[in-house]
């Protein structure tokens, strides 16, 4: 009797969780379409396995609830809740792996890139993060045509298509959007040195005048959006490297009922290569998304940024060869560096009036406070700015053909208060001059797109454009004279002309016809000596382009090339004075021709295969940009190079991702030897970047996600300049950039 209990008690052991668990049927399918997709990976929490069939089906056979994560080569990656004994179909929503699924809001028009009559490139989330985390430079300078330079640390420029001339530091002649905010000021400086890359998740660049929509500016436009937030979660990141670098952010993402907020802080430091080239940025972001209905959102955001930066300075060739870790003399005594305090609040608002009618307005306020003691003098400015943008948009048929209208404007308004004084030791001095500053800048858009057949889109667009600054010269000790001017830029109308046409579904050619204009700075105009130049004119320019996209083998190849001609009227360069102070004057014109592509192919794309992914990618600049009736102070200039620009460019990139979760990222750039003067006279030498990251990411359990990664910049050792200055008097022309350095990070994501 014992003995039957026994074995009665065993099969009880080993029957009951057969008993109470039960079959579990899982289908998976493509969102758009409803098709199964076979070969989806389902890690379950209880650590199976399992791969869907050729009919997208697995089964599983389960006694409790448990959290499954679904992914494939393909598709974006899903967790879901599996119930035992239930049919579930789970959708995934595709990736975009070819051209035509990649979609763009370029000139005001969410269409696939296939469809767009314009040299556009984007960089996702993954592109953004395949280097070092510490800028955005390495990963704009993957794009052809696309050249940012970061002369210190925290020191940006960006040039699309064109030269550095005109922004001997900053950001210039490039309009900027930051959650369809204007983030470039109304005098048309951009401040991209307080945004973090955590502030940014996709970014599209408009390579070529877009003024049509855009207004003023001749180097094109660059849009970024900020994360969308698809889970709770808690997330921590820690960077260290070589030269004292420090980073390391926190982040909360909370879902709400009809919306979501979203909270980081980030904090960046460095001793920099160069002696006196420390940086220390400190970024909190907070924001929400709210959809009150299906017919409308709205986000809000607010940004501070506290920066600081040394300016170590520009060094002789001389000097770069003795040592080219030291600074500029007279930089570190003088404190030069630049704190910038920063705060914006932005409101974006969308609504769909019906079917046809749609309207996206945004608006934002900002303040800053500016100190920038430099070697010559040591200025201060406190700034307050608003602006906004709205543009309405009608989906409507004309006839037989569908019709898209865009109408819309924007305004912006700057009031700063600037004071230049001496630099004495660091401190500031005797006030030399002191100036308020009011600057405007408005314009109306108006763009139409008409199917006329299946695959012909034409664009016609048109801006009017309005600028003007005002400047009150409260304090002149030179003079003991007190004064205001004005400059008033007469309206510029700026057209634009496009055609796509699509060959079959996976390419289309498409060309354009677009004109730009882009006015001075109040920093050209009003320069640190303090003399005022209101002769300098406006750039105008008109560019002709044609280009050609495909993707092949059903997204594993794809090929985006284009060659334009862009003719530059009253070309603004820059020389510099005995004293060292960069002054600006108008140089005639400029012929711009090139050709850029880009080609990326997937060697290998398998979701069920231990190496999932192996992909290469190419991009080409040749840029054959001259000046053109160019004379001054009798040395002819025509003919000449334009200053600052490679002609040749060459990326090549190289990722590997495993079904374990390793990965590595190899990037080598070549840039050939460019013009440091307008001369021709001094070159700097080509030379090749090689960039890599090895690291692992994966997922510790169904709610814990963990990424360790380690890395290694100019891995050839090559001795460059990332950003040299132009035309700089006594020869200071290099800002050497590091040798070889390392760094390495890890980050942790909790989901709730």
């Amino acid at each position: 009797m014992v003995f039957l209990k026994k074995v009665l008690a065993l099969l009880f052991m080993v029957l009951f969780p057969m008993m109470v668990s039960a079959q579990t049927v899982i289908t998976v399918v493509d969102d758009e379409n409803g098709n199964p997709i076979p070969g989806v990976l389902m890690r379950l929490s209880n650590q199976t396995k399992l791969i869907a069939d050729e009919n997208g089906q697995a089964r599983a056979n389960l006694n409790h609830q448990l959290t499954a994560l679904f992914s494939h080569l393909a598709y974006e990656d899903l967790w879901k809740n599996l119930e035992p004994g239930k049919t579930d179909t789970v959708r995934l929503f595709k990736k975009t792996n070819s051209l035509s699924e990649v979609v763009v809001s370029s000139f005001g028009s969410a269409r696939s890139l296939m469809e767009q009559a314009a040299a556009v490139s984007q960089l996702n989330e993954k592109e953004l993060y395949r280097f070092n985390e510490t800028s955005l430079v390495n990963a704009f300078n993957t794009r052809s045509g696309v050249r940012m330079e970061e002369r210190a640390p925290g020191s940006y420029r960006i040039s699309i298509r064109g030269s550095s001339l005109r922004a001997p530091f900053g950001v210039r002649n490039v309009k900027i959007y930051w959650d369809d905010i204007p983030f470039t000021a109304p005098d048309g400086t951009t401040p991209l040195n307080i945004l973090d890359l955590s502030n940014v998740q996709n970014t599209e660049i408009i390579k070529g005048p877009a003024g049509s929509i855009y207004g003023a500016g001749n180097g094109g436009v660059i849009s970024f959006t900020p994360k969308k937030i698809k889970a709770n979660s808690a997330n921590a990141d820690l960077a260290i490297g070589d030269y004292g670098l420090l980073k390391y952010r926190l982040g909360m993402e909370q879902l709400l009922e009809n919306g979501d907020i979203y909270a980081s802080f980030v904090q960046q430091k460095s001793d920099g290569y160069r002696d006196h080239s420390a940086l220390d940025r400190k970024v909190f972001n907070i924001g929400a998304n709210f959809y009150p209905s299906n017919k409308q959102s709205i986000s809000t955001q607010l940004l501070y940024s506290d920066l600081f930066y040394e300016l170590p300075g520009g060094l002789t060739a001389e000097q770069v060869a003795e040592n080219p870790q030291q600074t500029r003399p007279g930089s570190a005594t003088q404190n030069a560096s630049i704190s910038q305090k920063s705060l914006y609040g932005t409101f974006v608002h969308e609504y769909d009036f019906n079917d046809k009618w749609s309207n996206k307005s945004a608006i934002y306020i900002q303040t800053t406070d500016f100190e920038n003691p430099f070697n010559l003098d040591y200025k201060k400015e406190t700034q307050y700015g608003y602006g906004g943008r709205t543009k309405f948009t009608l989906n409507d048929q004309w006839g037989q053909f569908p019709v898209r209208l865009l109408v819309g404007g924007e305004y912006q308004f700057s009031n700063t208060s600037a004071q230049n004084f001496g630099n004495q030791n660091g401190q500031a001095d005797t006030v030399r001059f002191s100036d308020d500053l009011i600057t405007t800048q408005g314009f109306l858009f108006q763009q139409i797109e008409v199917n006329w057949t299946k695959n012909m889109l034409m664009t016609l667009a048109l801006s009017e454009n309005f600028s003007r600054f005002d400047i009150n010269r409260n304090i002149d000790a030179s003079t003991g004279l007190s004064y205001a001017v004005e400059r008033k830029f007469n309206p510029v109308w700026v057209p634009r002309l496009a055609f796509s046409a699509k060959i079959n579904p996976f390419s289309a050619l498409y060309g354009s016809m677009s004109a730009g204009f882009s006015p001075p700075t109040i920093d050209e105009v009003r320069t640190n000596e303090g003399s005022i130049n209101l002769d300098l004119e406006a750039e105008k320019g008109i560019n002709y382009e044609v280009g050609y996209r495909g993707n092949y083998g059903d997204g594993k190849i794809n090929l985006d090339v284009s060659t334009f001609y862009f003719k530059l009227d009253e070309t603004i360069t820059t020389y510099t004075n005995e004293q060292g102070v960069v002054l600006f004057r108008n140089a005639g014109a400029t012929d711009q021709k090139g050709i850029e592509a880009q080609i990326d192919y997937s060697l290998i794309r398998s979701n069920t295969a231990w190496l999932q992914q192996l992909k290469l990618g190419h991009a080409y600049s040749f840029h054959h940009f001259l000046f053109k009736d160019y004379v001054n102070d009798g040395e002819n200039f025509s003919g000449n190079k334009l200053t600052g620009v490679p002609q040749n460019n060459l990326v090549n990139r190289l990722d590997l991702e495993t079904q374990s979760g390793f990965y590595l990222n190899m990037t080598h750039q070549f840039v050939s030897e460019l013009p440091l003067n307008d001369a021709n006279t001094v070159m700097q030498d080509s030379y090749n970047l090689l960039n890599a990251r090895i690291g692992w990411r994966g997922n510790l359990s169904n709610k814990l996600e963990l990424e360790i990664y380690g890395g290694t910049d100019n891995l050839l050792d090559e001795q460059y300049s990332l950003g040299n200055d132009l035309n700089a008097f006594g020869g200071r022309y290099y800002q050497p950039a590091a040798p070889r350095n390392f760094y390495g990070g890890i980050k942790v994501k909790m989901r709730y």
